[in-house]
């Protein structure tokens, strides 16, 4: 069902179906976004969202959880893991656009804003450098 809502919105898509190969996607594509079901053959959502968490190359890419699991012990290890924001299954399909383009829309702005500083830092060098000589 999250396939269908979010294709209808034009989204660009890339299903894992186990964690591993979770893992590897993320690694190979460097998405936007990373819906993660928490119960997941060979790695759990969790296990995946921490190591994308836990790597340089992939920590700023927001994780948004979705599960069947509604225990507040769920959500917390959740949210220990790493995740951005989650959602609870059956998921309802508004509620899922409206997160996924929230989450995009911080991801976007937090790239712009790390470019930004990067030319700043580039524009001040410069400076700096003709300044010394």
């Amino acid at each position: 069902m999250i396939d269908a809502y979010l294709s209808e919105e034009g989204y660009e898509l890339s299903v894992a179906y186990d964690g591993v190969q979770a893992m590897k996607r993320v690694d190979e594509l460097q998405p936007d976004l990373v819906l993660l079901d928490i119960m997941m053959p060979k790695l759990s959502g969790y296990e995946v969202c921490h190591w994308m968490k836990s790597s340089p190359r992939t920590k700023d890419i927001p994780v948004l959880m979705v599960t069947a699991l509604n225990e507040q012990g769920d959500i917390e290890k959740a949210v220990r893991a790493g995740c951005d924001d989650f959602l609870t299954k059956p998921v309802n399909s508004l509620e899922l656009k409206t997160r996924v383009k929230s989450l995009l829309r911080v991801r976007h702005l937090t790239n712009e804003r790390d470019r930004l500083l990067a030319y700043m830092a580039e524009v001040e060098n410069a400076r700096t450098r003709a300044e010394t000589r």
